[in-house]
């Protein structure tokens, strides 16, 4: 057998030849179309609904309001307070108010531009801080909060009295934006009542298990009797973490007499109604001593949770719990608080909170760096957490390499060691910079909420295996992998494993596909399945083998074998003698939780703090032009601790979008809201980075190992986007002395610094 990191992954080829079928790809023969009718204000009062011109298009089946939703009508992940459809207020441009069924897609754009609403317009509030003011217009007039959706607060040890000891502080706030995921695969999917009055739902999703549950609030179902199949995604980010098309697709199933509905938002839907990552201002504080060491940290964040919670406070935990990065701090008060505003909804995106955070503490280390006249890489180093110290929720770092070994790595690198000789050769009319960054992230669910998942592993008839995958692969490759992982416990050619996508009615739960926990939970449970399938052949094929010791039988390639004798019984005869119950095992894992938790962040019931995580830095080289204040990355070059490598590739592949996304936030996307209104609502004016616009991506692994992880691993699919913000900033200080304190950074922003540079 190859070696693992030399295989192909198991979707590779499918999927280069497009022979993979994704939700996108099923369109039922006889299907119908539904799309819903979007508000396109940003609070208003519901006065009038007119569908009488739209149920009269040739073509339209059914257009549905408010009045037709059963159940609550409340769908949300955690917190139910977004409407299937709005019935007497909007509460955001993309809140949907009707949903029409037609035979097709002409009818059914012509059915929604019919539809007329009534509105009368509501004050509006779009800032998250203006909208914690007592006199702000509130979103939920009913919330016992106002609008204020959360609020958290951590503390480690005494952070207002040591920063009056301090030698140096310093200060400043900083912002980072909403950010559009714009994943490949558009929201959409399938579905149909069935004969016995259950839903079934072909759909693209991070979280099949739990949609069953949101759909059933949302429309007053049985949950277990609604089926959800989940195959390859074609992205997801976070994005798919959550209801987008599911309860709307349910809905017009139950008025689609028995025929497949087909729902697809195109790419201005998308941006008008799907989540995005949450704006958010975080002002800090941080002290020091005349040496560099740190001693406290006082961090106020503020989230702009959009007009419903999705995630939002959880999102908030998990920032606070990162606020002080990957540094030794002994003191620490950090605030945290969410708000409801009138702006598209904020939601899961690959960071969860912590790209915001590391952003602004990395920000404030350089600017800590200047005060001192410290290189900024010496003083991190300095200050990386070791293994066994706390970080800044007072949870201890387990793992064997963190930071600073990460920090080393890049500090080798010759785009760090030759940066002054690369400076100095900038060409004419060019500025020249480099700079770097440390982060750490967080992975799995945290206390409070069981990380759990099930595998079930089948031998088939002819001797090959079947794993039925509950964890949705979005393109991060844990399919392929869950394929290495058994094929390495099993010794078998991964050729002889299928995959079975999740499907609620044939796989086990396992949890969403997010929280960097996909491949270390379910492929926990995965092997455990895996070494009960070896003993079970082990023991049938004693039988047949007439050996009394089955423990001394060993896995080959298609059959056990007796080292003692020579002799083999091949799996397909195993296989064809066995029941099918026989041919099954099924293990299941929890992710193990801090066991003794710091008495702090009581506010937070679900995913505070956690036990595990995975380490990074990023190098970035940027060169500036002059004359139009135009940024090219040069180089980038990220370096990662996550345990023991399954498949280098992946990791290269996983670190290398993580970090496109990260530059994507830092130089290129900006979804210029006004008022609550997208003005950048499409891929014309909402830019993200290209091929053309990136560098060869480079990635360094640091040796590392996870005792509790499948093969010694941990998840590493978010740490990588950490860097390029904070790392391009403090290399345009470097090249310009433009000091970066909001994102994204424009030419205009360079201009201007190069002219007070000047002058």
């Amino acid at each position: 057998m190859a070696a693992p990191d030399a295989l192909p992954r198991a979707d590779a080829r499918d999927k280069a030849v497009g022979a993979e079928i994704y939700s996108a790809d099923h369109t039922p023969l006889d299907c119908l179309w539904a799309g819903a009718k979007r508000a396109g204000v940003a609070h208003a009062a519901i006065t009038g609904l007119h569908i009488e011109a739209a149920r009269a298009v040739p073509g339209v089946v059914a257009v549905l309001t408010r009045a037709d939703v059963p159940g609550t009508n409340r769908q949300g992940i955690v917190h139910k307070d977004q409407p299937v459809l709005a019935g007497s207020r909007v509460r955001h441009c993309g809140d949907a108010v009707a949903l029409v069924l037609a035979e097709n897609r002409a009818a059914l754009a012509e059915a929604l531009g019919r539809i007329r609403l009534d509105l009368t317009p509501l004050p509006g509030v779009f800032d998250p801080l203006a909208a914690l003011l007592p006199d702000a217009p509130l979103v939920h007039p009913d919330h016992p909060g106002g609008n204020c959706l959360a609020r958290g607060l951590v503390e480690k040890g005494d952070a207002t009295a040591a920063l009056e000891t301090c030698a140096v502080v310093v200060a400043d706030t900083f912002f980072t934006p909403m950010q559009d995921h714009v994943f490949l695969e558009l929201p959409n999917g399938t579905a149909r009542r069935t004969a016995q009055g259950g839903i079934d739902m072909v759909v693209s999703t991070q979280a099949p298990f739990r949609d069953r549950f949101e759909i059933a609030h949302a429309l007053g179902l049985d949950p277990m009797r609604i089926r959800v199949r989940a195959p390859y995604l074609g992205g997801g980010f976070g994005g798919k973490d959550g209801a987008t098309v599911q309860c709307l697709l349910a809905l017009a199933a139950l008025n689609a007499d028995g025929r497949w509905v087909k729902m697809v938002w195109d790419r201005e839907e998308t941006f008008l109604a799907g989540y995005k990552r949450h704006a958010a201002r975080v002002a800090l504080r941080l002290g020091a001593q005349h040496d560099g060491s740190l001693l406290a940290l006082d961090a106020v964040m503020h989230f702009d949770a959009g007009p419903y919670a999705h995630l939002s406070g959880e999102i908030m935990a998990l920032a606070l719990e990162h606020a002080a990065g990957p540094y030794r701090i002994p003191h620490t008060r950090l605030q945290g608080f969410c708000a409801y505003t009138n702006n598209p909804v904020g939601g899961a995106f690959r960071g969860f909170g912590v790209v915001q955070a590391s952003f602004a503490i990395e920000r404030l280390m350089d600017a800590l760096a200047r005060r001192l006249g410290r290189d900024p890489a010496g003083l991190r180093r300095q200050n990386a957490l070791r293994r066994g110290e706390s970080n800044g929720a007072g949870v201890a770092m387990a793992e064997e390499a963190g930071a600073g070994e990460c920090l080393d790595r890049i500090m080798a690198h010759p785009v760090w060691t030759g940066r002054q000789a690369w400076k100095a050769a900038a060409p004419p009319l060019t500025r020249r910079g480099v700079g770097l960054a440390v982060a750490l992230n967080a992975m799995g669910y945290g206390r409070g909420l069981p990380d759990a998942a099930a595998c079930k592993l089948e031998l088939t008839r002819q001797g090959t295996f079947r794993i039925f995958n509950s964890v949705p692969d979005m393109g991060q490759g844990n399919a392929g992998a869950f394929v290495q992982m058994a094929a390495r416990v099993l010794n078998q050619p991964p050729e002889a494993f299928a995959l079975v996508q999740p499907d609620t009615r044939r796989c086990l739960p396992a949890g969403s596909s997010s929280a960097s926990r996909t491949t270390y939970t379910f492929g926990n449970a995965l092997l455990g399945a895996c070494r009960a399938m070896a003993a079970k052949l082990a023991a049938r094929a004693a039988l047949a083998l007439l050996c009394d010791d089955p423990a001394r039988l060993c896995l080959q390639p298609g059959a056990v074998a007796d080292p003692a004798t020579g002799r083999a019984v091949p799996l397909a005869r195993i296989g064809a003698m066995l029941i099918r119950d026989d041919r099954i095992c099924v293990d299941q894992y929890v992710m193990p939780v801090v066991a003794n938790p710091p008495d702090t962040g009581r506010e937070f019931k679900l995913g505070f703090p956690h036990r595990f995580f995975s380490h990074g830095a990023c190098l970035c080289a940027v060169e500036v032009d002059e004359l139009t204040g135009l940024v090219r990355l040069a180089d980038c070059v990220t370096a990662v601790a996550c345990g023991t490598v399954l498949s280098v590739q992946g990791v290269e592949q996983q670190m290398h979008g993580a970090a496109a996304q990260g530059v994507g936030l830092t130089l290129f996307e900006d979804m210029a809201l006004d008022q609550g209104r997208i003005r950048a609502g499409d891929l014309s004016t909402y830019l993200i980075p290209t091929a053309l616009d990136l560098p060869d991506l480079e990635c360094l692994i640091v040796a590392d190992h996870e005792p509790t992880g499948p093969l010694g691993l941990r998840g590493m699919g978010e740490v990588g986007i950490h860097g390029p913000g904070p790392a391009v900033a403090q290399a345009l200080a470097d090249a310009t002395g433009l000091v970066v304190r909001r994102l994204p950074i424009g030419p205009e922003d360079v201009l201007t610094a190069l002219g007070e540079k000047q002058s």
